[in-house]
């Protein structure tokens, strides 16, 4: 199987991850879970200081691969089981998780987002979790901790997707920045953490993640019982093939 991202640890300390599966970075299972194997390893390097997500192609991540479901749908609970091991490893790794997106960031790639400690989004980014619409849940929780609960809310109900600019503006992400200059501004904010004492940043990162409202994890996994609820409804079936063939789901 083809990698579906690459890892270079960088001089400075900084661990760079890139998503590259065309043509529109959707996970596989088996993707999802070693994503959280590398990204879990990263974080127990004693020299790696900060870790920088991004992706090449026309967007950041669009969430699982629906066509791998479609034709094995016993797959769902690895497929979530991959997901939740890839949203922990980020949020509860120990050193901070810096997120670079642009283009599309739906399903798993808000999971990735929600669960980072910075995201940093270029001009063209959009955000969105389309689950209603392919009949699933999850990703809510991560959602809710980028946005408020109304605005997380109406993106999941409607299916809509936000601007960088809107996101900027409700303080769901760092900073926006062009396209072009968005590498090159992600790891510079990492080089800065980078170079104070990582036993300092890796205490800080402990006690902020501790210092959270609620557990993530906890709200998530609630979220996949859900998921496989309506994965198994009859409508569920409907949104994939209508997805999957590209036309309107009818109901």
């Amino acid at each position: 199987m083809p990698n579906q991202f690459s890892v270079q640890i960088h001089a400075d300390g900084v661990a760079e991850v890139v998503l590259d599966r065309p043509p529109v970075n959707a996970l596989n299972s088996l993707g999802w879970f070693s994503l959280a194997a590398q990204i879990t390893a990263l974080g127990q390097d004693p020299d790696v200081r900060v870790i920088v997500i991004r992706a090449e192609g026309r967007g950041f991540c669009a969430g699982v691969d629906i066509k791998e479901l479609d034709a094995d749908r016993n797959l769902i609970i690895a497929v979530n089981a991959g997901n939740f091991a890839t949203f922990k490893a980020v949020h509860l790794n120990p050193v901070p998780v810096i997120v670079a997106v642009h283009g599309f960031v739906l399903g798993g790639g808000i999971g990735i987002c929600g669960a980072a400690d910075i995201v940093i989004a270029a001009e063209d980014a959009r955000f969105g979790l389309p689950e209603v619409d392919r009949g699933a849940m999850g990703g809510a929780a991560h959602l809710q901790r980028m946005f408020g609960v109304q605005k997380t809310r109406y993106l999941f109900f409607t299916g809509e997707m936000i601007e960088a600019a809107e996101a900027l503006r409700l303080g769901a992400i760092e900073r926006m920045v062009p396209r072009e200059r968005l590498r090159d501004e992600a790891m510079a904010v990492a080089a800065k953490i980078a170079a104070k004492s990582p036993a300092m940043i890796r205490i800080a990162k402990e006690a902020l993640t501790g210092i959270e409202d609620g557990n993530l994890e906890a709200k998530y996994r609630w979220e996949q019982g859900f998921t496989l609820q309506a994965y198994l409804s009859p409508d569920s079936a409907e949104t994939r093939r209508a997805f999957v063939e590209k036309r309107e789901a009818k109901f």
